[in-house]
């Protein structure tokens, strides 16, 4: 059988149009792998101010203050929320933005089934600093790296 020159002209157009199709969903795809480290670099992380020397012995007084009651006096921990002294807050794993992040939002549950952590009021970037500098030391101390 002989296609006729319609059919062929069809046959070709309809070629084009499954090629755009294909095009433009690669487009999209594309555009969505490019969009995503961008939405991802959207959360603001509070910064401590420029030049701030975190104080492991300060952080101390705050974490007692402020963390304590649920991560525990010695951070190991309590019924209300988890230790510190864990590999999961190893810096590699929860890095010091982390403990910035859920000071000033909260966190949701994720490791422990504590619950959600609710935001601490009344705490600066620059306090958050001082308890991060206190936890790395007292991690290090126990072989947490």
């Amino acid at each position: 059988m002989h296609k006729t020159f319609r059919q062929s002209q069809a046959i070709s157009a309809n070629h084009r149009h499954s090629r755009l199709q294909l095009c433009l969903l690669t487009l999209v795809i594309v555009a969505a792998a490019i969009s995503l480290p961008v939405a991802a670099q959207s959360i603001q992380v509070p910064q401590p101010s420029p030049g701030l020397m975190p104080n492991p012995a300060a952080g101390k007084a705050l974490f007692e203050k402020s963390c304590a009651s649920c991560h525990g006096a010695s951070l190991q921990g309590s019924d209300k929320g988890p230790p510190m002294l864990s590999k999961i807050y190893a810096p590699s794993h929860h890095g010091d933005a982390s403990f910035q992040l859920a000071v000033k939002n909260g966190s949701r549950a994720h490791h422990w089934k504590f619950g959600d952590m609710a935001p601490v009021p009344g705490l600066t970037p620059d306090d958050v600093a001082q308890i991060t500098a206190y936890v790395r030391l007292e991690q290090r101390k126990a072989g947490i790296r």
